[in-house]
């Protein structure tokens, strides 16, 4: 029994000496943190797991996975800006400037076309190299070819469709690269600079266009700019239009209440002058019955000179006879 009370106390006291340290219970109290936080991790990793049969994480974007018939929109497209239809601006010439029905006299002579004997406004701009020597065509904007047609005129025309309505065009092209219904990029190669029967005098050029809905704009003005400031433009005067719709109705209900009121006086008119036409027919039909009247007179007196003229005649035998009878007697005696 002994022995076994000194193992005890031998082992109290290591115990004691053990947790008299100063690392012991700072120990105990990181490793229980530790213990209780695991467990707090692992139940929300449980309860999320739980959760994760209600959710379809089946992917929804595999290419060529149609989910519906509309087309996807490149809004890449409308954050691009135009831009000069060459590799090299800074060595490009404007060699006609567009025809601006609004510009100055100088700058609508220097934008006309001399062809066939006549004038022409330019529906673009022309534009060369300092050199004079052919130059790579690119694309001003992103966007669909929609036309490639040659034509000795117009020196070959590329059309490139970039939102509906608005589209460029490239004239006075060669070797041309791209064909009806290819996508291209902006600054990709479409042909080379050629020339014109249009235009001869540029010598080598290309013809550049910028066109809404079927009329040609200035591309000058949107070089810089991207695709949504000629989209607002259009916005914006569609609206202008709308707005002067109500304007235009109310103008004719004016002028229809005019022309109403103008019916109206001209109808007054009417009836005054059918009054005043009246008025002179009482009058005339007043002056009828007076010479109705003198008429009248006259034949009575006419009636009494010619009774009056029948008893001169009823008399006139009376005196015959008296004369007659005067001389009966006178030959009697």
């Amino acid at each position: 029994m002994r022995e076994e009370d000194k193992k005890r106390t031998s082992q109290d006291s290591s115990l004691k000496r053990f947790f008299r340290q100063r690392w012991v219970f700072p120990a105990i109290y990181i490793a229980s943190a530790a213990i209780i936080l695991t467990g707090v991790l692992w139940y929300q990793n449980a309860d999320n797991n739980a959760n994760s049969d209600k959710f379809d994480y089946e992917s929804t974007d595999i290419a060529g996975k149609k989910h519906n018939d509309q087309p996807a929109v490149e809004v890449n497209r409308s954050l691009e800006n135009f831009v000069m239809p060459v590799m090299d601006p800074d060595s490009a010439v404007i060699q006609k400037q567009f025809y601006d029905f609004d510009g100055k006299k100088e700058e609508q002579e220097a934008a006309l076309v001399f062809y066939d004997n006549e004038y022409h406004p330019n529906t673009g701009i022309d534009i060369t190299m300092k050199n004079g020597e052919t130059f790579d065509v690119v694309a001003s904007l992103s966007g669909t070819v929609t036309k490639v047609e040659e034509d000795q005129l117009l020196g070959n025309v590329i059309e490139i469709e970039h939102d509906k309505g608005i589209v460029t065009q490239y004239q006075s092209v060669k070797d041309i690269n791209v064909e009806v219904g290819d996508k291209v990029e902006q600054g990709q190669a479409l042909a080379k600079a050629g020339q014109s029967l249009f235009n001869q005098e540029a010598g080598v050029h290309v013809h550049f266009e910028i066109r809404k809905d079927n009329v040609a704009v200035n591309p000058m003005d949107y070089f810089n700019k991207p695709l949504s400031a000629l989209q607002e433009e259009k916005a914006s005067e569609s609206s202008e239009v709308t707005e002067e719709n109500p304007a235009d109705e109310q103008g004719a209900v004016e002028e229809e209440k005019s022309s109403d009121e103008q019916g109206a006086t001209e109808g007054s008119g009417a009836e005054e002058d059918g009054d005043a036409s009246n008025s002179n027919g009482t009058e005339s039909e007043k002056d009828n019955s007076g010479q109705k009247e003198d008429s009248s007179t006259g034949n009575e007196t006419g009636d009494e000179h010619s009774s009056d003229h029948n008893q001169g005649d009823d008399q006139s035998p009376e005196s015959d006879s008296g004369s007659s009878d005067a001389s009966l007697n006178s030959v009697n005696s």
